[in-house]
């Protein structure tokens, strides 16, 4: 059975996360701010298993080689990472209507 790999989210990714939350405290209920942690948790469980799996849709067109995004199912966030050999590196966690190269490029 193939081990898995440690998430570790960059300082970024947990100011991104910090935001989604606070907007979904503010926004919605505490129910769907939990509901938004508890996705990006399955998400994080699944990179950790199968971490080739995420779309490499802008590893080109912003210059970072290895880059990787996932989907949340239930909420419109992307988490872009770079499977390291022994961790996932986290860089953001953003909205998926945001300007991901400019977001991309606070990196």
């Amino acid at each position: 059975m193939k081990a898995l790999k440690a998430i570790v989210p960059r300082a970024l990714a947990n100011r991104d996360i910090d935001e989604a939350i606070d907007h979904y405290l503010v926004e919605a209920s505490e129910k769907v701010a939990l509901g938004f942690v508890d996705e990006l948790e399955k998400a994080y469980g699944h990179l950790a298993r199968q971490p080739a799996s995420g779309s490499p849709r802008y590893a080109h067109q912003l210059g970072i080689a290895d880059l990787r995004f996932w989907s949340l199912r239930r909420y419109p966030y992307l988490v872009f990472y770079v499977e390291r050999d022994e961790y996932i590196d986290v860089w953001r966690v953003l909205h998926e209507q945001r300007d991901i190269p400019a977001w991309m490029n606070e990196v």
